[in-house]
């Protein structure tokens, strides 16, 4: 399962956020440091078409896919060297897949703080590069000395020293030009800024007409990532409540479904995460699988004996087979394909797979 870490200064809905995904259960409190350990929780990505094949199917059971998402104490300036929860800190951080920094917009005058998102931005982005900087320095001192008698190592002392210079400008690995291929070869190092990232803006319920606008600057910033603007608080609030209330109170202030269903596919697409389906009476589920997978690869998330003993997947997407209205019927329409081993998996097929042990 992938883990999504939050990351932000004391008081800028870290927890809140956390509660809105999770239902409840973390201490969200207007002092800085209200959370010391991450908060761990689960939260289901919600696919609309997994509830459609559902209804096609008559199926006893619908299974989503789901990620982490830890909840980590704020960060300070200083963090880097040790200030606030300092080390504890960073090593939560080096413990996700992704990082979503959660920026405050709202104004409180009961709430320390900034207000900027761009400030806080600013700050957490260079507490996160001065601690990969001293990283990245060790290591790169570390391999210049093997690769005197060790020629392999050129490559990576070479990118080595482009982290180090990015890093000594105060630019995150993720703002960097460094190759796909050069993140992949960092990845043994565990730098905080060579993850993924996304962002929550955090602003007031009289701000929600202005979020867009508000978003837009972190987002620029950020080079383009994904940035989503909410009401975190309301978000929170309307997880406590059953579904058909909560649905109620988000139509009604205008949220549609809310940005926590928004918020959780943009996080789960920036892991370069897909989804297949496979649909029956029994169940029908949603399957995570890295986007350029084949068919055997794909296969082995349900079991190692499917890829091992791959022979092809009957495969049709699933739109299509929903308006067929069934399995027999997309077959008699020429629907269903049977594609082999080289098959790239598209998000959204819906799968049968045949194999052998």
């Amino acid at each position: 399962m992938e883990r999504f870490g939050f990351v932000g200064l004391p008081n800028a809905g870290k927890s809140s956020l956390f509660n809105a995904l999770a239902g409840g259960g973390a201490l969200a409190a207007p002092y800085a440091f209200a959370t010391t350990d991450p908060n761990v929780g689960v939260a289901k990505v919600f696919d609309d078409r997994v509830e459609q094949l559902a209804a096609m199917s008559g199926s006893k059971n619908i299974i989503h896919t789901s990620v982490q998402f830890n909840d980590i104490g704020g960060l300070v300036e200083g963090a880097s060297q040790g200030e606030g929860l300092g080390n504890k800190f960073l090593a939560g951080i080096r413990e996700v897949d992704a990082i979503v920094f959660v920026l405050r917009a709202f104004p409180d005058d009961d709430v320390p703080g900034p207000t900027d998102p761009l400030e806080h931005l600013a700050i957490v982005e260079t507490e996160l590069a001065l601690a990969d900087l001293d990283a990245a320095e060790k290591q790169l001192d570390k391999v210049s000395r093997v690769a005197r008698t060790d020629r392999s190592k050129a490559d990576e002392q070479k990118v080595l020293q482009r982290v180090v210079e990015f890093l000594s400008d105060g630019t995150p690995l993720y703002k960097s030009d460094l190759t796909e291929a050069e993140r992949t070869e960092m990845k043994p190092f565990f730098f905080l800024t060579n993850k993924p990232v996304l962002a929550v803006v955090n602003i007031g319920e009289d701000q929600l007409e202005e979020g867009d606008e508000i978003a837009a600057p972190v987002s620029e910033a950020l080079g383009g990532a994904q940035v989503i603007a909410t009401c975190v608080q309301l978000e929170a609030e309307a997880a406590q409540l059953e579904d058909d209330e909560r649905a109620e109170m988000l139509e009604g202030l205008g949220l549609g479904e809310g940005a926590m269903p928004r918020f959780i596919r943009a996080a789960y697409e920036i892991m370069g995460l897909r989804t297949y389906l496979t649909t029956g009476e029994k169940e029908t589920r949603a399957w995570t699988f890295r986007a350029g997978s084949t068919a055997p690869q794909a296969a082995g998330v349900i079991h190692t004996d499917f890829e091992r003993g791959f022979i092809r997947a009957e495969t049709c997407g699933w739109k299509e087979l929903v308006d067929a209205g069934s399995w027999a019927a997309a077959r008699d329409k020429g629907l269903v394909r049977s594609e082999g081993k080289d098959y790239i998996v598209s998000d959204g097929d819906v799968m049968e797979f045949r194999f052998n042990v």
